[in-house]
């Protein structure tokens, strides 16, 4: 009886020093590509440094408070920028309004619960 566990302890520990093993090559294996294929792109990329000018203090104004129907349209314009890859000033969001797209209830019922996760 106590042989057939020192068997099953030999074999577990030989499994497990097996899966570090491994583990160990695939590491090593990943490191070495790490090493290889990065070291030519870091190299193209350096650019060369240049001397930002010094930033002027600016005196503090009063935030003004968006409401938020602008708050949304802030986002709505950031979303689209985002989107589109263009620099938020391209754009003028002047007005929005929902689209229910007809889906039954279940339907967006199911969709907001894949956004929210």
């Amino acid at each position: 009886m106590t042989n057939i566990f020192v068997q099953g302890g030999v074999v577990a520990v030989i499994g497990i020093c097996t899966v570090f093993v491994v583990l160990a090559i695939l590491w090593g294996t990943l490191e070495l590509m790490r090493v290889f294929f990065t070291k030519a792109e870091k190299k193209a990329k350096e650019p060369t440094p240049v001397a930002a000018p010094a930033a002027t203090p600016v005196p503090a104004a009063p935030v003004p408070v968006a409401s938020e129907e602008e708050e949304l349209i802030a986002v709505l314009t950031a979303a689209v920028a985002a989107c589109l890859g263009q620099p938020a000033s391209r754009f003028n969001i002047k007005n929005y309004r929902r689209v229910d797209g007809g889906a039954p209830v279940w339907n967006r019922t199911a969709r907001r619960d894949n956004l929210i996760g």
